[in-house]
């Protein structure tokens, strides 16, 4: 597993799932100063595509702090104007053993950028990440797809394509703000894959990270091509992940999801807290197992603390 330090990219691994108390950790990427990957590293993801191993993860120049020369021209305060993607590539088909050097900047056309992911389809490799309309909107945070290898994007400004925006009142922060967009966010994507139909996934974040509304958002690819708008399918009905206040669970997001290893069940790893005042420093790693819905959709359980069964198969 690798998280957010903010200075760096580590891996953690751990004998179970459900316990990372006393994981293993592996400095993997200390970013040299200087650089537009200096500063404040975000959600860090490790993916395996065509045998290689990949660290996708957002970076800025200058400690999340534009000069005023940059700020000036955004809407609403905008200190992440100058976040962008990078990739590491690792050396070795074992994540832990492989060395990771830095490989890429991902294009996002010179926009903020942040929380990307690959989306592995059949017809091709994608990049979906957090993105703003414009330059120097400051909010709101959208999803964007473009096509992308590992490494590079192939498609260019015009062919991007916004997924979803946050324009439902459980995507707003506070809940339903009527007035404008500031704080109004869907980011974190990540691809789910129902194992018995084959339907198609990206489960989102929306709201914002550090408030106790943050919640998981979920879109459907419905049709053969994930740079169609029409193709794609948003659950307008709320959150199918989220807070659970009786049992003191808060802004549960960002998730990610596993097999056991067994490969019967199917598992969330996400983040929440159980103090929501307190913001990012707040959070800790929850895992829980899910089931399916008859129609081919998650069925989340509500979050909690456990103590949770080990995941099928494991010891």
């Amino acid at each position: 597993m690798t998280y957010t330090t903010t200075d760096n990219i580590t891996l953690l691994r751990s004998k179970v799932l459900t316990d990372w108390n006393d994981a293993d950790v592996k400095l993997i990427f200390n970013p040299p100063m200087g650089q537009n990957y200096s500063t404040d590293l975000w959600a860090p993801e490790i993916h395996q595509i065509g045998g290689t191993w990949y660290v996708i993860f957002t970076a800025d120049p200058a400690s999340d702090s534009p000069p005023p020369e940059t700020d000036m021209y955004c809407d609403y305060t905008c200190p992440a104007v100058n976040h962008r993607m990078y990739v590491l590539q690792g050396s070795a088909s074992d994540p832990w053993e492989s060395t990771y050097t830095i490989a890429a900047q991902l294009n996002t056309y010179d926009q903020f950028a942040i929380d990307g992911t690959y989306f592995q389809h059949s017809t091709g490799l994608y990049h979906i990440y957090s993105c703003w309309y414009r330059q120097y909107d400051g909010w709101p945070a959208n999803l964007c797809i473009t096509m992308s290898d590992p490494l590079t994007v192939e498609s260019n400004f015009t062919q991007r394509v916004i997924l979803s925006v946050p324009d439902n009142p459980w995507e707003k922060t506070p809940y339903g703000r009527p007035f404008n967009v500031r704080l109004s966010s869907n980011e974190g994507p990540q691809q789910l894959i129902n194992p018995q139909t084959g339907q198609q996934f990206v489960i989102y974040s929306a709201a914002r990270s550090d408030n106790r509304n943050y919640c998981l958002g979920q879109l459907e690819l419905v049709g053969p091509d994930p740079m169609n708008f029409d193709d794609w399918r948003k659950n307008d009905q709320g959150c199918v992940f989220y807070q659970n206040p009786m049992a003191e669970v808060y802004g549960v997001g960002h998730a990610s999801f596993v097999k056991s290893p067994d490969g019967t069940e199917d598992w969330i790893v996400y983040h929440g807290m159980q103090n929501p005042f307190n913001g990012w420093n707040a959070r800790t790693i929850r895992a829980q197992k899910f089931t399916w819905n008859a129609d081919g959709t998650p069925n989340f359980p509500r979050p909690g603390y456990g103590p949770y069964p080990v995941p099928s198969g494991q010891q």
